[in-house]
């Protein structure tokens, strides 16, 4: 006959079981990973920095790993459906959401149903550098556009992909560390962005060096103010956030995300491989080639995982503020 003693301990018992039993299938699927192709779901459209970051690293993981993929764009509400699928997909590593910082200023915006809670990050892998570019025959340099924004409150007018945007998160940043009465128009396409740059219907955008290069060959466009700590090698002629007072060096991150209860050992394996992806010289070449060697890219998961909570908090404050 049982006493309470005996329950306790076989309850006991059978929680240890049942933990055990947990563990080894868990650990059993990570030595079985990858089991099938991966499908990678692309928060962004193709031809973009995401798309082609996604595109790049596809045959070198599927080297690391061994496995096939597969790439499907998913643009919709700021990449919203891709985080979606991510969250609703078997958490067994296989389908990987690969998003950028849109991820997150959706998200502080209310416009990303996909919370940080139902994503685990596997890694990240650039920390793209956000610079204000302009039409360099309407402002030659950054003491040009602050004289002329100064002296005219509330004339200079800058664009950037839709409102909830690290493009709009620069500009509110930027906004709020200078003082400065500027606004703000969100477009649909960064394509129609550039456009309205060139075409002298606003003053400038806030983007990536990466997205731009074809247009500074041609002396269309030109970043004249970079978010960073130290000028870049490449562009030493362009001031710093940082030297002009204002602790602002937040880019464009991109990452790679699986479903929230996707064992540890299996987001571990794919951080591993993705390590070695980021390790390799095809991919630093890469980087360097497409001007994102400026800041370490690399962040592994918990590390990126704090970074992510840190932006949000930041970012829903300044669009409360806004």
């Amino acid at each position: 006959m049982f006493n309470k003693r005996s329950l306790v301990v076989a309850s006991s018992l059978g929680l240890a079981l049942m933990c055990s039993t947990t563990a080894a299938v868990a650990s059993d699927a990570a030595a079985d990973f990858p089991s099938k192709p991966l499908q990678f779901l692309v928060a962004a459209g193709a031809g973009g920095g995401t798309d082609n970051f996604t595109r790049t690293v596809k045959p070198m993981l599927e080297e690391v790993l061994g496995v096939q993929s597969t790439v499907i764009n998913l643009p919709s509400a700021s990449g919203a459906l891709a985080h979606q699928r991510t969250a609703n997909s078997e958490p067994d590593g296989h389908t990987l959401d690969f998003a950028s910082s849109t991820l997150v200023t959706s998200l502080a915006a209310g416009q990303n149903p996909t919370g940080l809670d139902e994503l685990t990050p596997v890694a990240r892998m650039q920390s793209d550098v956000m610079t204000l570019i302009v039409d360099p025959d309407k402002y030659p340099d950054f003491e040009a556009f602050m004289a002329h924004a100064e002296e005219n409150p509330g004339d200079i007018i800058i664009g950037g992909t839709h409102a909830a945007s690290p493009d709009r998160m620069a500009f509110l940043a930027f906004r709020d560390a200078s003082g400065l009465d500027i606004n703000f128009i969100p477009y649909d396409e960064e394509g129609s962005v550039s456009a309205n740059v060139m075409g002298g219907n606003i003053d400038g955008m806030f983007g990536e060096i990466s997205s731009i290069l074809s247009y500074m060959e041609s002396g269309d466009m030109m970043p004249i103010l970079v978010f960073a700590e130290e000028r870049l090698g490449n562009f030493p002629d362009i001031p710093t956030t940082v030297e002009n007072g204002w602790n602002l060096t937040d880019g464009n991150e991109r990452g790679v995300f699986v479903n929230a209860e996707t064992p540890a050992e299996i987001v571990g394996k794919l951080e591993s491989a993705f390590k070695e992806v980021y390790d390799s010289d095809a991919y630093q070449e890469y980087e360097e080639r497409v001007n994102l060697h400026y800041r370490e890219g690399w962040m592994g998961s918990e590390a990126y995982g704090q970074k992510l909570q840190e932006n949000y908090e930041q970012y829903k404050r300044l669009l409360e503020d806004s």
